[in-house]
């Protein structure tokens, strides 16, 4: 209604029914007109952009457009009543595993939502699921099995509980942006996929951190995260263990080996003598 009469408050506020946007709809409605009368209602540090809102006031608001903006914000407010009355519920149900939604929250990406749907559809009771991989399967995170004449072919994740995939799937979009271990995983699948298969990367990392919420739950015991650099150190352990590999390979064959890093710096190991 706002745009077809020319009224462009969210161009200026950051949100429209804020304090300030929901007053100056609340005006407009109730046949208030002038610009100037209409920007003087913004509060706080929007009060900084009077001049951009009276530019922002000043459209082709009617009277019909009024009747129509009375009739969104009442079904808003109705809808925000509706929606307050339901959280209620769900933090009266939720109020039993309020030491498990604790601990739930401890995992980057997980919010009290997140938790409670977690928490709604397992019943917290990881008994039924003797593994992080029957949990990820019923949740429809577990990868597809597409094998025939021993090959595997690809195949989209399996059907599962929609709610709890939804809920993972958005958390792990949210741990995307984080420093922590499972953000790292999600940058790392994004970059070995593609920036056109960033859903593959988030149903990935859903699973991971659906995994995570199963030891939580598990064990009852809080998250501790690896840190940032958790796969740094873990690929530096492995080319280690990698060079050692061939080292002892190649000794046995009778060879003297001498392991000399290509960047310069010290050998993962002593050189090992060759047999006598």
């Amino acid at each position: 209604m706002l745009e077809d009469a020319g009224i462009k408050i969210d161009s200026v506020a950051s949100e429209l029914l804020g304090v300030s946007g929901r007053a100056m709809i609340e005006a407009l409605a109730a046949g208030e007109r002038d610009p100037r009368r209409l920007a003087a209602l913004a509060k706080g540090r929007l009060r900084a952009k009077l001049d951009a809102l009276e530019m922002a006031c000043d459209g082709r608001f009617t009277d019909g457009h009024g009747q129509m903006c009375r009739l969104h914000l009442d079904s808003y407010d109705r809808l925000t009543a509706q929606i307050l009355t339901l959280d209620a519920l769900v933090a009266e149900a939720a109020a039993p595993f309020a030491g498990i939604i604790a601990r739930l929250i401890t995992i980057p990406g997980i919010g009290r939502r997140i938790a409670e749907v977690i928490v709604a559809e397992t019943g917290a009771q990881m008994a039924r699921f003797p593994s992080t991989a029957k949990l990820a399967a019923w949740a429809g995170l577990a990868p597809g099995d597409n094998e025939s004449a021993g090959k595997r072919r690809r195949a989209a994740a399996r059907k599962g509980n929609q709610h709890l995939r939804v809920a993972m799937v958005e958390a792990a979009w949210a741990v995307s942006r984080t420093a922590a271990r499972p953000g790292v995983r999600f940058r790392r699948l994004a970059y070995r996929f593609g920036r056109l298969n960033l859903k593959k990367a988030a149903v990935a990392v859903a699973h991971t951190l659906l995994s995570i919420a199963w030891a939580v739950m598990t064990h009852d015991a809080d998250y501790t995260d690896a840190g940032a650099d958790y796969y740094d150190r873990r690929d530096q352990r492995n080319r280690e263990h990698l060079a050692r590999h061939h080292e002892h390979a190649l000794t046995r064959l009778g060879y003297q080996v001498t392991l000399i890093a290509s960047d310069g710096g010290h050998p993962p190991s002593t050189p090992v003598p060759s047999p006598a």
